[in-house]
């Protein structure tokens, strides 16, 4: 049981995600979470109003299948496999994230003060945050998952570009905006 409720080492992980790939470039399918907006919108219908929308989303069903086994996987794992353990965290981080006015760095696995305190800047800042994810997401044409995992696999130049991109994105916003915004 160590090895469901512990995480899984690097070089255990890694290869997994590898040996996915692999079988998902011999079939011929590509990943990304993203894409299964497009597809779910596509399923309600709405290839009738919209040229983006309008394609055979039947050939993507394995992805959604895909989306679902996540969701249920996750909720099974914080459920029904976990003991509510909290990630260790760099004594340093806790130190600056406290500084920032997140006492919960370090008790707890999500930012209470962010996600559980519902005022107006947090539903502010969480739905600017959707809103420039989902923006970031269409202009680069996928998601992290999509880039990073799918198009690094198959050595796509866009898909490098992007990754840098959302790096340059998260530096910039843990280092610059987030002492900013807290």
């Amino acid at each position: 049981m160590e090895a469901i409720y512990g995480t899984w080492p690097w070089y255990v992980g890694g290869p997994l995600v590898a040996l996915i790939m692999l079988a998902l470039i011999k079939l011929g399918k590509t990943f990304g979470f993203s894409s299964n907006f497009r597809t779910l919108c596509s399923a309600l219908g709405a290839g009738k109003s919209c040229d983006f929308f309008d394609f055979d989303w039947k050939a993507q069903r394995w992805n959604l299948l895909f989306l679902l086994g996540t969701v249920f996987g996750g909720a099974l794992a914080a459920y029904g496999l976990s003991d509510h353990q909290v990630p260790p965290i760099a004594e340093n981080t806790i130190g600056i994230l406290k500084s920032y006015g997140f006492d919960s760095a370090g008790k707890a696995y999500l930012p209470t003060e962010l996600f559980f305190e519902m005022d107006l800047k947090n539903v502010l800042l969480l739905l600017i945050g959707g809103i420039f994810v989902g923006f970031g997401t269409r202009y680069a044409g996928g998601c992290t998952s999509g880039h990073a995992i799918t198009g690094l696999s198959e050595l796509q130049w866009p898909s490098l570009v992007a990754v840098i991109g959302f790096f340059i994105g998260g530096l910039l916003m843990v280092h610059v905006f987030f002492p900013l915004i807290f």
